[in-house]
């Protein structure tokens, strides 16, 4: 744990630091982010805070190398090699995105191209698990790149599409990373495995870019990450979770384990709740209304909350509240008493609905 610990300062430190320095960078090379009807920042803003975060994950990976435990990931394995190329490739798709502007078939056919390197390099699915049996369903290396493309276009854009208030995609990724992190370390400590895993390391790494950018873009923000950094953090999760499904022994677990090893195919979906909710509904609005599937608005969730009497920093923290009871109570049923575990996240669901509508109710108050 300890060599996590540092790996995840690295990227937090490197992060941080290089922040203020692509800042400067942006704002020369007018990169900046205008306002519009649909956004919620008054002023021009810094793009590029993503070429930062790809600067912290290159520098905490190159640490790992170092580290006598995490080298461990490294041997007989290029998923680290895939990660940083593909995250290179995909930060450099959204710089030029966030300096001259690219249509939405070219940034997708880009986000395909990046998840595509990744599979080449080695990092993909290679088979998903027979519910009620002890084996599992070996994929074509067609649908194996088909399904690990797809959950990489899936998540990327998830990410994209919830960046829309100052700190919101950068803390959310870190809660979802941090579940991530906490499922992947304790199930193989529960097998008795080495706990030097890719899917846990990546995780480590991409928390600390995150929290090391959020000071920078919490509200009120100083630079945004763009899409250099949105879609470079929802790669480094949707490599993480592919990572993962990789490394769990399906015949070592008895009946009462079960559950945890399909945490790792549900988990990606249930830590991502929110932008994933918030993507379907952006989609069945404009599908409905007649207008492109990328066609930006003003109506997603955190616009919603906003519009309900929230302040921009209410709206992010409980956005970070919601992503964190969803994505550690996922976490906490598989290793703890179902019964319990829901019944805690009842009540602090409820709890969160009170206050959500607080305001609303305040208001009716006040003209009643």
């Amino acid at each position: 744990m300890r060599e996590y610990t540092l790996v995840f300062l690295v990227a937090a430190a490197v992060t941080y630091l290089l922040t203020p320095v692509v800042r400067r960078i942006a704002i020369r090379t007018h990169t900046m982010a205008q306002p519009r009807d649909r956004d919620v920042h008054a002023i021009p803003t810094p793009y590029l805070g993503g070429v930062a975060m790809y600067g912290g994950i290159v520098a905490a990976l190159l640490v790992a190398r170092r580290l006598p435990t995490l080298r461990q990931t490294f041997v007989g394995s290029s998923e680290d090699t895939a990660v940083l190329v593909a995250g290179g490739l995909i930060c450099l798709l959204g710089a030029v995105d966030d300096r001259w502007g690219l249509d939405a078939f070219t940034k997708l056919a880009g986000q395909a191209l990046a998840a595509g390197v990744m599979v080449i390099l080695g990092l993909q699915l290679l088979y998903l698990p027979i519910p009620g049996s002890d084996g599992t369903f070996v994929l074509t290396r067609e649908l194996a790149v088909l399904m690990t493309v797809g959950l990489t276009l899936v998540m990327v854009n998830s990410i994209n599409f919830i960046d829309g208030l100052d700190g919101l995609a950068a803390g959310v990724v870190a809660i979802a990373a941090g579940a991530f992190f906490v499922f992947s370390y304790q199930l193989a400590v529960e097998q008795g495995n080495v706990v030097a895993r890719p899917a846990t390391l990546m995780s480590a790494v991409l928390i600390g870019a995150c929290v090391g950018f959020l000071p920078h873009n919490f509200n009120p923000a100083r630079i945004f990450m763009g899409d250099a950094g949105s879609m470079l953090i929802g790669l480094m999760l949707a490599a993480a979770s592919t990572s993962g499904i990789g490394y769990v022994a399906f015949d070592q677990l008895d009946s009462t384990q079960q559950a945890a090893f399909f945490v790792p195919l549900v988990l990606p979906a249930v830590i991502l709740a929110v932008p994933f909710v918030d993507l379907l509904l952006a989609v069945v609005r404009r599908m409905r209304a007649g207008r492109p599937v990328f066609a930006p608005d003003k109506q997603h969730l955190h616009h919603r909350l906003l519009e309900y009497g929230h302040s921009q920093t209410r709206a992010v923290l409980i956005l970070y509240f919601w992503s964190a009871l969803i994505a550690f109570g996922g976490v906490a049923i598989s290793f703890a008493r179902p019964a319990l575990v829901l019944g805690v996240v009842a009540v602090l669901a409820l709890v969160a609905v009170l206050s959500m509508s607080l305001p609303r109710l305040l208001a009716h108050r006040r003209a009643s």
